[in-house]
């Protein structure tokens, strides 16, 4: 048998010798597989929880409720009119404002007189004034209704006195002894007027809020 010649040999030697490199190589040292061809799949998760106890989280503790807003006052009644009814109207235009039916007709003499809703028993119940031709007053004479700053009937005077400081204009009354009536200006510069009637006792047994001088009419329209 013919024996190769060194030539012949020596290139598939080399061969040999770089593949057994190579495969050192991919293995690392000491047969160690190389980081970054090692599968993660099969690699536990780290343990991030604390070595201490921690408590459980908390819900934030809900935010105060702001306090409640005081209602606003449901009275229709102001210095310059009653809803959408303003001093100064003709009767036909506060009949038109009202938007319902109202009670009442012009007098003969085309003085004063009375329209009153169709659910007062009679004008010193509620009752809107009307003189010459004009819508002048309003005269409130029920719990119900409500004067601008809070006044109502049945109401005492130190209450009047409290709730309009510094504003009332305090007069006898010509009819009921010991009676008084207190008067207050609007505090909007208006030519509007308030005026409470008290008892004897120092209770407010009506109001009424218009214009001068029928604002200030003791006797109404009679």
């Amino acid at each position: 048998m013919k024996r190769p010649s060194v030539p012949a040999v020596l290139p598939a030697l080399l061969l040999c010798l770089a593949l057994s490199a190579c495969q050192r190589e991919a293995a690392g040292p000491n047969g160690a597989t190389d980081a970054s061809t090692a599968s993660t799949a099969s690699t536990p998760p780290a343990n991030d929880q604390p070595a201490e106890d921690v408590p459980p989280a908390t819900a934030p503790a809900p935010a105060a409720t702001p306090p409640a807003t005081p209602a606003a006052s449901d009275t229709l009644a102001r210095f310059d009119g009653y809803g959408d009814l303003r001093f100064g109207m003709s009767a036909e235009e506060a009949r038109k404002a009202w938007g319902g039916e109202l009670k009442g007709q012009a007098a003969a003499d085309s003085g004063c007189y009375h329209l009153t809703p169709i659910w007062t028993r009679n004008p010193a119940e509620f009752a809107f004034m009307i003189e010459n031709g004009k819508f002048v007053r309003v005269d409130v004479g029920n719990d119900k209704e409500t004067a601008p700053g809070g006044g109502k009937r049945g109401m005492s005077a130190d209450e009047i006195r409290k709730l309009y400081a510094g504003r009332i204009e305090e007069q006898p009354h010509k009819y009921v002894e010991g009676g008084k009536n207190l008067r207050i200006g609007d505090a909007a510069g208006g030519a509007g007027a308030l005026v409470f009637e008290t008892d004897a006792a120092g209770k407010v047994t009506a109001w009424r809020i218009g214009v001068p001088p029928q604002v200030d009419y003791v006797e109404g329209c009679s």
